[in-house]
């Protein structure tokens, strides 16, 4: 039962300009290359890009019923496990590296493959390993245009909602383990965290040049633009870091630091207090104005 998926740990390396700017889809051909092996630290550049928002990432329909699950063992429909998607800018050097996992019920995801080709992007490696927490896919992509790692937030964000509607239509049981099943799915979750209680912020030396920042909030679409827009409109940079969906909550490290230095703790104190009011205000329709 393949299903559709890709990416997280998230290395960035941010400036964003103030102007809202709307996601970009690549549109090219796919390579699957399963002989590439090499992993190393890296990094995003962003310089000269301009701000994002959730309001110019596109959003994937709902999935649809499906009759069959793609490759791979429904297993038990008593206990269903909880989606892990992550996105990993860190590990390797010249590729966005991404990992599924759902319990043991993931195949090979060529349908998953075939939505990352839609976006542009090439699989230049992938492989399956196993452990008590399941079967974790994991995959190496590019950029189809310039062999590159993927380096806008909007790009990974839109790997990252392709990924988990993708895993919504192959395997329906997940919505209701997933905040997005809510849009995406046909079973939203039974229980609505509360963004207040579930939002835990903390910032911390990590040595003299940076310092390491932790976010966990309830998901929602363009959650990893938001929080990277909300960080740089304070003119505080983004090293690197790792993105993590699980379930219902977002879990974030990244390594940030302010002018090449370690962040001081009356600007870690303004960082947690733009953050915490931008993740847990209440949000407003458009409509209603």
């Amino acid at each position: 039962m393949a299903v559709a998926m890709a990416a997280c740990n998230l290395g960035l390396h941010f400036s964003v300009d103030k102007n809202i700017a709307s996601a970009t889809m690549l549109k090219a051909s796919s390579v699957f290359d399963a002989n590439a092996t090499t992993t190393k630290p890296c990094y995003i550049n962003l310089l000269n890009k301009t701000r994002m928002s959730s309001s110019g990432i596109t959003i994937i329909p709902r999935a649809t019923p499906v009759a069959d699950v793609e490759d791979g063992n429904q297993g038990d429909t008593d206990t269903i496990p909880t989606p892990i998607v992550i996105i990993d800018q860190d590990s390797d050097l010249d590729a966005t590296v991404v990992e599924i996992t759902f319990g043991d019920r993931l195949g090979a995801l060529l349908d998953t493959m075939n939505a990352l080709k839609n976006l542009g992007l090439n699989v230049v490696k992938a492989n399956v390993f196993l452990d008590s927490s399941g079967k974790h896919n994991k995959f190496c992509i590019t950029k189809a245009d310039t062999g590159r790692k993927v380096e806008d937030p909007e790009d990974l964000e839109a790997i990252r909602l392709t990924i988990i509607n993708n895993l919504i239509q192959y395997h329906p049981e997940s919505s209701s383990q997933l905040a997005l099943g809510a849009a995406f799915g046909l079973i939203p979750p039974k229980e609505e965290v509360d963004v207040d209680i579930a939002t835990h912020l903390t910032i911390s030396d990590d040595g003299p040049e940076r310092s390491l920042l932790y976010v966990e909030t309830v998901d929602r679409p363009g959650l990893l633009v938001d929080i990277v827009t909300i960080i740089t409109d304070i003119s505080i940079s983004v090293e690197s870091g790792e993105f993590d969906t699980e379930g219902l909550l977002a879990k974030a490290k990244f390594h940030v630091n302010y002018k090449g230095k370690a962040i001081i703790r009356p600007l870690q104190q303004v960082l947690v207090n733009s953050l915490r009011y931008f993740l847990t205000r209440p949000s407003t329709e458009e409509a209603s104005f």
